[in-house]
């Protein structure tokens, strides 16, 4: 910027000040303009300039640019990186509290934010600005965590706190993977002492290809989203979502991923060789050998003996424990041992960890008396809480998990305000650990980080095998309630889950199993690496807390649909992760948008129904969808529907009607959402009709056929041609009968032998001499034992066994009550034929089962089912 012309700004003239001095920023090393004490320069405002150091490596991987960029902003953060990929860009900062911490573990806290302006976008909220945090800046946030916390050094408990957030975003990359490598960058340029760096890396598949680094538009095609973290030779974290990837595949995939995480170790070194900060010497709370020494000796025999007791359970056995605890403290309060007292809860378990893992490498025995490849006993149940749609409970040990299963409307989908990735879910499933499950007192306060990560874990366990959206266009939502936890619950959740949705009809591709395997090693003290080692399968609670690793994998018969693998020790070797696959596979083995007229003026019409019934509606694109917690709330709202939305008019379509006016000629019927149709004389039977107020009557519900068009373009209904004909085998209503717009709902079927066998049966072809029945008139709720009812086959006063060929309108019958309800009675027929009579008001309504009486056949419910008035005497 050059030196301010010596013109006067009129606006400045009676600035009592004449010389400012102002500030550049540049590429280049900081450096002030010489200033003069001429007479001349006086009259000149001269800008002084402070050019800021700028220091950036640039790199290649799997075909896409990266930058790394530190010194422009964010100055004062301990650590601070903007990285780079294409158009998108992410900032991580870190910053450390200088002040000793008082405690026995690291505060480590890691934010990430993703604000709308990194699009473009103003947030749709009422206070157009962001809010708490969603669930997938929760996620990335736990994505940045889990490979940087192993690598603090043990003893630093300081507060460290790092941030990122996306300053743009071209919505081609995912910034989380980027976000936890800036984070890593940071870290290398603090002063804080950490053992990094790390490289984090995703790998997807697309017709057998794998791609390093893919597009958020390649992610949706592929079939494996796998981010996995490293340093240059161990593993730190592996996060995986696919599609039943095999282990062999999954492993290939593994061993890719490893040397393409490296390339981003060496340009976060040369960044931090030339912007890095000496790293500072931190106050480490480290344990005395000889405090160790003492408290050791004191806990050791007695925490021996509760290891070795395999009758304890969860709670026995930590009540167990916590009374050594006692005795000791009691102990060193004795010999006032402040410093032993300080460390006591830490030392304690590290006695604890030590026992359990000699235990486990030296004798294969663990803590409840099982091998190291044994699973804990099963028991599941399935159909629980009958009232809802699908419900399960599964146990596997003392961990107990609830799940249910709702199904909403596709406009019920969780709207997503991410800045990639689709704009809504149809699958969601929440899990929740509340605190009495591990029999403690808590408050249960707005998204909690580990339930939202372990809900998304058995999310994308159970996604894989979803039936594609065309064939499932519910919205689905899994609850996941924790019962009693002693491990391994969000995999217990995966179970439960894939059990709960068969419940609720829903056609899994596979059954989903999940289970978690642990790590016990022993390393050489001098150099670190891993000496000797066991795999655990199905861990519990506490040997998740005393091992190296936490590995969740999940899985169908055909491969891997989800893993996340965390660990505790500074990395593991990638050979140990890939053999601990296999223990884990041994166990995961087992209208027309015209037609539709529903919605209305602020979809009153829409919301009346849903009131009145207790069903839900959803209307999009022409798709008309029904939501209901049973058949009977589905068959309310599918006939109030078939009388407002109406369907379009098809010759031979059957459609359900209300008779409004009678004249000489015929009847005229209100069907199809309003429209009027006219049921000439000549069509109500196949007898000849004198009257017509002899077979119907104003108010009266038929199922009418469109039988056409008449030259004027009204509409002809018949209602003969959805009757049987006298001595006719066929049903006239199934004869060149075309079905109707409105589609019929899918149902979702459980998997069971018994419905394959009866679909098989009825896809047969007909054989010789059989016919279709001509009206189906009686359920299986409705139908007595066939015992029962061939004793009925010939009436009292001698009459021709009823045959529901043979019943027609107008016929009369002598009947035998069968059951009383609440608004008529239920009539045996005879012949097995069941059908109702209706209490009119002011009639007679103390009948008793087994009166005969004579009745007369008026109608046929729409599941065709004759409707019978009393015939006077």
């Amino acid at each position: 910027m050059a030196p301010v012309a010596s013109k006067a700004n009129p606006l400045l003239s009676k600035v009592p000040w004449r010389r400012i001095i102002l500030r550049r920023i540049s590429g280049g090393s900081t450096a002030r303009a010489p200033s003069s004490s001429t007479a001349a320069e006086s009259e000149t405002v001269i800008a002084g300039t402070k050019f800021l150091d700028t220091f950036s490596e640039e790199f290649e991987i799997g075909s896409r640019k990266i930058t790394l960029e530190t010194g422009k902003i964010a100055r004062f953060a301990n650590g601070a990186v903007v990285l780079a990929m294409e158009e998108t860009k992410v900032l991580s900062t870190v910053a450390s509290a200088k002040s000793d911490g008082t405690r026995d573990f690291l505060p480590l806290t890691v934010e990430y934010q993703e604000k709308q302006f990194a699009q473009g976008m103003i947030p749709n909220t009422f206070m157009r600005r962001e809010g708490a945090p969603k669930e997938r800046e929760l996620l990335c946030g736990r994505l940045i965590d889990r490979p940087i916390r192993p690598l603090f050094p043990p003893g630093f408990y300081h507060e460290v706190q790092v941030m990122s957030s996306v300053l743009s975003s071209d919505g081609k990359q995912d910034p989380d993977v980027m976000a936890a490598n800036a984070t890593s960058a940071a870290l290398m340029l603090s002063d804080i002492p950490w053992g990094g760096p790390i490289g984090v890396i995703r790998i997807g598949r697309i017709s057998g290809q794998f791609i390093v680094n893919p597009s958020v538009d390649e992610l949706s095609l592929s079939d494996l989203n796998l981010v996995y973290a490293c340093t240059r030779d161990k593993t730190l974290m592996i996060d995986v979502q696919a599609r039943e990837i095999s282990e062999k595949d999954l492993e290939a995939a593994l061993r890719l991923a490893h040397p393409e995480a490296v390339k981003y170790l060496e340009p976060q070194i040369r960044l931090a060789g030339k912007a890095g900060k000496q790293k500072k010497e931190y106050k480490l709370s480290m344990v005395s050998e000889e405090t160790y020494e003492k408290i050791r000796s004191l806990a050791e025999a007695p925490i021996e003996a509760v290891f070795t007791d395999p009758t304890y359970g969860k709670f026995e056995r930590g009540e167990a424990l916590d009374n050594i605890t006692q005795d000791v403290k009691k102990k060193l309060e004795e010999e006032c041992d402040e410093e032993g007292l300080k460390v006591l809860s830490k030392t304690v378990d590290t006695v604890r960890k030590k026992v359990v893992r000699r235990r486990i490498i030296g004798e294969g025995l663990r803590v409840d008396g099982r091998r190291l490849d044994e699973v804990r006993p099963l028991y599941c149940e399935a159909g629980n809480l009958p009232v809802l749609h699908g419900s399960s409970i599964f146990n596997r040990g003392d961990t107990q998990v609830l799940c249910t299963v709702t199904l909403g409307a596709p406009g019920e989908a969780q709207r997503l305000d991410s800045l990639v990735g689709p704009p809504s879910k149809r699958f969601m499933l929440h899990y929740s650990f509340p605190p009495f499950c591990i029999n403690e007192v808590g408050k249960r306060v707005g998204l909690n980080r580990r339930e939202v990560g372990h809900g998304t874990l058995a999310e994308k366990a159970l996604l894989a095998v979803l039936p594609p959206e065309d064939d499932c266009p519910y919205t689905v939502r899994v609850n996941a309630e924790v019962m009693a936890s002693d491990g391994s619950t969000s995999m217990a959740s995966v179970c439960a889950g894939s059990m709960a949705l068969m419940d609720a009809g829903i056609p899994l591709g596979e059954h989903v199993a999940g289970l978690s395997v642990g790590l016990v090693s022993e390393t050489d003290p001098s150099t670190g690496e891993i000496t000797d080692y066991r795999i655990l399968t199905d861990i519990l609670g506490l040997e998740d807390h005393l091992g190296d690793m936490d590995f969740k994998i999940a899985g169908t018969r055909n491969g891997v649909t989800a893993i996340q693998l965390d660990i505790k020790p500074a990395g593991i070797p990638l050979d140990i992760i890939c053999k601990s696959l296999e223990s884990a596979r041994k166990v995961t083995l087992k209208y027309s948008n015209d037609a539709i007229r529903l919605i209305g003026p602020l979809g009153a019409l829409k919301i009346k129904i849903e009131e009145e019934t207790g069903g839900r509606i959803s209307v999009s694109d022409g798709l008309l969808t029904i939501v209901a917690k049973n058949q009977s709330v589905l068959d309310k709202v599918m006939e109030k529907i078939e009388f407002i939305v109406g369907r379009e008019i098809v010759k031979g379509g059957i459609y359900k009607g209300v008779v409004t006016s009678i004249k000489e000629y015929g009847a005229f019927v209100e069907f199809n959402g309003g429209q009027q149709g006219l049921l000439h004389i000549s069509e109500l039977s196949h007898e000849p009709v004198s009257r017509v107020s002899d077979v119907v009557s104003v108010g009266q519900v038929l199922n009418v056929m469109c039988i056409g068009l008449d030259v004027r373009g009204n509409i002809n209904l018949s209602l003969k041609a959805t009757l049987p004909k006298l001595g006719s085998n066929t049903d006239p209503a199934v004869v060149e009968s075309v079905a109707p717009v409105l589609q019929t709902p899918k149902v979702w079927k459980p998997d069971n032998n018994v419905q394959k066998e009866q679909e098989s049966k009825d896809e047969q072809p007909m054989g010789v001499g059989e016919s279709l029945s001509s009206i189906v008139i009686r359920s299986a709720a409705e139908c007595d034992d066939e015992e029962k009812s061939a004793g009925l086959n010939r009436s009292s006063k001698g009459e021709v066994p009823m045959d529901a060929k043979k019943l027609k309108l107008g016929m009369e019958v002598t009947a035998k009550v069968h059951q009383i309800r609440a608004q008529g009675l239920v009539l045996d027929l005879g012949g097995g034929i069941h059908g109702m009579f209706r209490f009119e008001t002011g009639s007679r309504r103390d009948f008793e089962v087994g009166e005969e009486m004579r009745v007369k056949c008026s109608s046929f419910s729409s599941k065709g089912i004759p409707v019978m008035t009393l015939v006077r005497k």
